[in-house]
């Protein structure tokens, strides 16, 4: 069966791989299953429900939740009559969420909770293009989801054969999905996906889930995000088991309990994995922890291809045998397939995880290009780190005289909802999508990315300064959470900087240092002199130019809850320029006039 249309993933999942668990969640701390019967089934209803409610091809649905089955039957559903799935992330802004809700001209919108509808009820006031809302939980006063498939359940006679009508005449290149990308900066984009987009995404990447069809893999990024959303096809049309962790403080409780064979994170949830790894180790005492910090030093050597030599490798079989064993059983002792995207993966994680045979393997793509450009793959010679991999079959991939990454194929958008303009600036005549990534080709094959290229700037003295290079070699300290590098038109760079305050609370216990609360922390003289230590560590690597010169411990934790970062957690540099100003001024002894 060939796969034409994105809906058919589930109709093929269910001639050639049904199962009784195709989709899992936990309800009341008890683990649901959905059998792929039931999936087709109810999202059949969802179809016929939505034509009985007036809707019809081309017209547009959002929707804001957490990962849920439920998520699932609602997008074949609207999918199988061309009605065009917008989905959205539920911790979005009031201002953004009303912002898409007009944006989009979506009739309808669907939410998981009572606070979301309360949020949407308030939203829809400044959009009245929204004529109904429905609620996936069970929501006092509120439509359910469930109404719209117990109406397709009953019109099943009268309106099925238009629903397979319509499903039979959609084409590979119409519109699918909106997904709204926040960005760092700026007014939110439309970004217009294809089926043949997003088919021809995930088939270039089906020999990366290199698992048996009767797998598990666990799902904890939001579907929302078109990385999570694409993969998801992937796993359906492999034949996995879908199962949906509870949340994200639950995600090593629920990798021990569905013992998963793969899932894909960003670089964060990997970091906090790590940390949460190193707290124990610190925890240990005498001869097991030397053991343990011997084998994470090992590990943090790692290379591929066996360059290392042969006294390596029989060192790195011990640290298997007596620490790593112990990691792969705390991700539930199957992962083999753990793939890293939608921010920059520090290379001492994916050696040391790589080290404890949990192989990361980091990719790269946008939105905008359905998403994947390029991954490392899972065995040597195909993988290299430090690098995102190998571009995707279907994709040319070069580096622009400025050293930008443009990419061209069948899996890049359609372009931008109604914004013609700005479509036009980022897909020029030839069909190059400029990504705004700087990067180079190492080897000729492995694509390696720099720093985005509006982020790149001159200091006072010309130079060029990378911040987002800068940054990672930061976020490698264990006192260091996040960080913001800074010196734009000035002499120096310096650094706003977000303290790990879980560790260096941990610090502070070990070394008997006193504090009421995280402001007096920051401010004490010996953790202030802690982190310059780090610094100074840092700048060893780094050319002059790049060098922090000076920094500031900030008593904030940047999140995209409170604004500083975007739902995929990339720095949202202009909100922490504004939220930061007069720290800036202070930094450069600049006055508001020098600024302005």
């Amino acid at each position: 069966m060939e796969i034409t249309r994105v809906f058919e993933v589930v109709d093929y999942a269910l001639k050639t791989y049904p199962r009784t668990d195709a989709l899992a969640s936990k309800v009341d701390g008890q683990w649901v299953t959905w059998s792929t019967q039931e999936y087709t089934r109810i999202a059949r209803q969802i179809s016929i429900g939505l034509l009985a409610l007036g809707f019809k091809k081309g017209d547009k649905i959002v929707t804001a939740s957490n990962n849920r089955p439920e998520w699932n039957f609602l997008d074949i559903g609207m999918m199988q009559i061309g009605v065009v799935h917008v989905p959205i992330y539920p911790t979005l802004s009031l201002e953004e969420t009303e912002f898409i809700l007009k944006h989009s001209d979506a009739r309808m919108a669907v939410v998981s909770d009572a606070g979301l509808y309360k949020k949407f009820k308030i939203a829809m006031a400044q959009a009245p293009n929204i004529e109904k809302l429905y609620t996936y939980n069970e929501v006092e006063g509120a439509p359910n989801w469930k109404e719209i498939a117990e109406l397709g359940e009953k019109q099943e006679t009268d309106l099925g054969p238009t629903v397979d009508e319509i499903k039979s005449g959609i084409t590979t290149d119409e519109l699918f999905t909106i997904i709204y990308t926040s960005g760092t900066t700026g007014v939110s984009k439309g970004v217009m996906l294809s089926h043949r987009n997003v088919i021809t995404n995930f088939h270039d990447a089906l020999h990366l889930l290199s698992l048996d069809h009767n797998d598990r893999a666990l799902s904890f990024l939001p579907l929302c995000h078109v990385f999570e959303r694409t993969v998801h096809y992937a796993y359906q049309l492999q034949g996995y088991g879908l199962y949906y962790a509870e949340s994200l403080g639950t995600i090593v409780q629920d990798l021990q309990d569905v013992k998963p064979g793969m899932f894909v994170a960003v670089p964060r949830i990997f970091e906090v994995m790590f940390d949460k790894i190193i707290s124990k180790g610190k925890a240990l005492k005498g001869i097991k922890k030397q053991v343990f910090f011997w084998a994470v030093n090992l590990g943090q050597k790692f290379e591929f291809g066996g360059i290392n030599g042969a006294w390596y490798s029989f060192k790195l079989k011990v640290a298997n045998m007596l620490v790593f064993k112990k990691w792969r059983e705390a991700l539930g002792g199957r992962v083999q397939v753990a793939v890293s995207g939608g921010a920059a993966l520090q290379p001492r994680l994916a050696r040391v995880f790589s080290a404890a045979g949990i192989v990361l393997q980091e990719g790269y793509g946008l939105t905008e290009t359905s998403p994947v450009i390029a991954a490392n793959e899972k065995n040597y010679p195909d993988i290299m780190i430090g690098t995102v991999g190998l571009v995707m079959k279907s994709l040319e991939v070069k580096i622009a005289h400025d050293g930008e990454i443009i990419v061209r194929g069948p899996s890049v958008m359609l372009g931008y909802y109604k914004n013609e303009e700005l479509t036009r600036e980022v897909i020029d005549e030839e069909g190059w999508f400029h990504t705004g990534d700087i990067g180079e080709l190492v080897e000729g094959r492995f694509l390696k990315i720099t720093d985005r290229k509006k982020e790149i700037f001159k200091n006072s003295g010309g130079k060029y300064i990378a911040p987002q290079s800068i940054e990672n070699r930061c976020k490698e300290s264990f006192f260091i959470e996040n960080s913001m590098v800074i010196g734009e038109n000035q002499k120096f760079a310096s650094a706003l900087i977000s303290p790990n305050f879980r560790f260096l609370h941990d610090y502070c216990s070990r070394k008997k240092i006193h504090y009421r609360d995280n402001s007096e922390l920051i401010s004490k003289p010996e953790i202030i002199a802690r982190y310059q230590e780090e610094i100074n560590t840092i700048n060893k690597k780094l050319p002059p130019h790049e060098q922090i010169k000076r920094f500031r411990l900030v008593v904030d934790e940047w999140t995209s809850a409170t604004g500083e970062l975007s739902p995929t957690l990339k720095l949202k540099r202009s909100i922490l320029h504004q939220k930061y100003a007069s720290t800036i001024r202070e930094i450069y002894s600049m006055s508001k006039a020098d600024e302005e």
